[in-house]
């Protein structure tokens, strides 16, 4: 399995909405992002599913280096 690459150094603001399915890009490939568009099969690699319980701002990671998946923890500060 392949490193996940950066897609940005900081993080994707996106509009959720409550009941929605929405699939974490995690290998950064994605040309959808912060979304998976299937660029990760020759990578090895998955998307990470996550489903929003409210209707709210969400900081989507776009490092993919993050401990917080899916979503933003600064990790992109020291990169």
């Amino acid at each position: 399995m392949a490193d996940p690459v950066v897609a940005q150094k900081g993080p994707y603001e996106v509009e959720v909405e409550a009941g929605k399915d929405y699939y974490w890009c995690s290998c950064g490939h994605s040309a959808n992002q912060p979304f998976c568009d299937g660029s990760h099969k020759p990578y090895g690699m998955k998307p990470l599913a996550w489903t929003a319980d409210k209707s709210e701002t969400k900081y989507f990671c776009g490092c993919k280096q993050t401990k917080g998946q899916p979503f933003c923890d600064g990790t992109h500060s020291s990169l």
